[in-house]
Formats: structure tokens, sequence, C-alpha cells
């Protein structure tokens, strides 16, 4: 494992807007959250929506859910877990992906899920492995299950590759996952700034970093296709947990892809996803089953 970087440099690794060379780091974070609103706001206006549909009880236990125009009760699903560091977005303005992926037949979920001060690290975990059950039992013509997430919501992506679905009564088809930007240690977390909201002890980074929870690669698993996305412009520490979780997938038996995106940095490699040309969102579409 590499040495852990001193305190305050922790706090700029971990820091994704110091990295940016576009904008500065205020700009770069409201651009982010423009360019993200605007596309789920153009994918509510082009796709069939079910909006708000509860998976829980809880105030934010609620999906978006953006269908294809033909698709006659079956459809590949693929489930997008937004980031925010677990304390700020919803699924609100994470509808963005929808738009290239629904013209292709795919259904695409963004999940709501309680962000921190008021949601725990476990508590997420289980929100986001529940909307998943939820999704198997309520729609029987789901073709295989795609997830992605990015930065915290890759974080959440990868804790659900590590589920025991036998407390859940399903298990759901995950064929694929792309994880773009993600924290797969959250031990170095704890040393930073985020944790001020998260409040996590050591024992919860531990019990939820996906590090540290890889299963040797079931059957069923090693038809899972993991790409592993992270752009040039994130962190070396961001870069870092991306490889080693890539590599320590790989030797667990998973099929893994490590992609180095050139040219974007920790906001804008998601952002394009609502881009038909964008290189991302042409692999996530070969990722999915030939239509």
């Amino acid at each position: 494992r590499s040495p852990v970087p001193a305190p305050q440099a922790l706090e700029d690794q971990y820091s994704p807007s110091r990295w940016s060379p576009r904008l500065d780091r205020d700009a770069v974070i409201q651009a982010h959250l423009a360019a993200t609103a605007a596309g789920t706001q153009r994918a509510r206006a082009s796709a069939q929506t079910s909006l708000h549909v509860p998976y829980g009880d809880g105030e934010r236990e609620k999906l978006d859910i953006y269908f294809p125009a033909e698709h006659c009760g079956t459809f590949p699903l693929l489930v997008y877990i937004h980031g925010g560091y677990w304390q700020c977005l919803s699924k609100d303005e994470s509808g963005f992906a929808a738009l290239p992926l629904v013209s292709q037949g795919v259904a695409v979920v963004a999940v709501g899920y309680d962000t921190a001060p008021k949601g725990h690290m476990d508590a997420m975990v289980l929100q986001v492995r529940r909307s998943l059950a939820f999704l198997v039992q309520q729609y029987s013509g789901i073709r295989g299950i795609f997830l992605c997430g990015h930065s915290a919501g890759a974080h959440l992506a990868a804790m659900v590759l590590s589920t025991d679905w036998t407390e859940y009564g399903v298990v759901p088809d995950i064929k694929g996952a792309v994880l773009v930007s993600g924290v797969y240690d959250l031990e170095p977390i704890l040393h930073t700034y985020v944790n001020d909201a998260l409040s996590m002890s050591r024992e919860v980074a531990q019990r939820n970093s996906p590090m540290l929870c890889i299963s040797p690669a079931v059957p069923a698993a090693t038809g899972c296709e993991v790409l592993v996305a992270v752009a040039q412009h994130d962190s070396p520490e961001f870069r870092r947990q991306s490889q080693e979780y890539g590599q320590a997938l790989r030797a667990a038996g998973w099929s893994v892809s490590l992609l180095d995106l050139a040219g974007v940095d920790h906001f804008d490699i998601i952002e394009k996803l609502s881009e038909e040309s964008y290189v991302l969102t042409q692999v996530g579409e070969e990722l999915l089953p030939s239509l």
C-alpha cells in the first residue's frame, strides 16, 4: 500500500475541485451543478419518466426512472448513483446520463439516498442495496442491471458489488459496473474535512471500504464487467485509489478494465455522459448487451 500523505496534503488530495485546470474551485462546482441539472431537464423532457418512486419509507428513499419509448416491458437497466461526497447532490439532477441511453432502449434509474449528516455511511450503503432489490421485485422485465456511480456514488456502487444478497430475497443480475472517479478505501477520508459531516469511526470506514470487502468472483460475478474510470485531472490520490481497487478486483478474479480518460477532470468526466459521442458513453453502451 502507498504511504498516506500528511494531513494538509490529504485535504488537498481529497478536494477534487482543486485539481481542475478549467476553472477555479467554486466555479467548477457551480458549472457541474448547472451541467447535470440541464442534462437532467433535457432527459425529463424527452423520455417517459416515473419520478419519485418510493423504494422505502425514508424521505429520500426514492427513484427517478427514465424509460425507453419502445420497451414492451423488457429492457436493460442502468442504475446511476450520484456523488457529492455523501453529503450533497441528489437524484433530482442525476438523470443527465439518460438521454443517450433511453434512445438505445435502456432504462435509467437515478437513486436517491439520505446524505450526511442525516444519512450515515452504513445506512447509505443499505439504502442503495435495497433500491436494487426493490427494482428487481418491481420490474420483472429487466434484462440485466448495470451500475454507474460517480465519486461517492462509485464508492456506493462498488459496495453493491460486495453485497451478500441472501438477506434481500433476490439476486440482481448485475452484468456490469462503470465506476467513475471513485473512493474505494475510506481510511484517508477519516483525516479530512469530508468526515466532519460523515462522523465515521475507523470501524465504519473499514466496514464500508470496497477495497476491504472484495469477495472472490463467484461464477455470477465472472460475467460482470467492471470498468474503473479515472480522469487525467483527478488528484494523485483519486488516481491511486482507482488503480489499486481495479487491480485488487482483478486479482480476485473479476473481469476489470481500467480506463484513464485524458483531457477531463473529476467533474466533466461524468457530465459528458449526456453526450452520445463521449467515449465513456460509448464504452458504457458497448457493455450493455447487444440490444
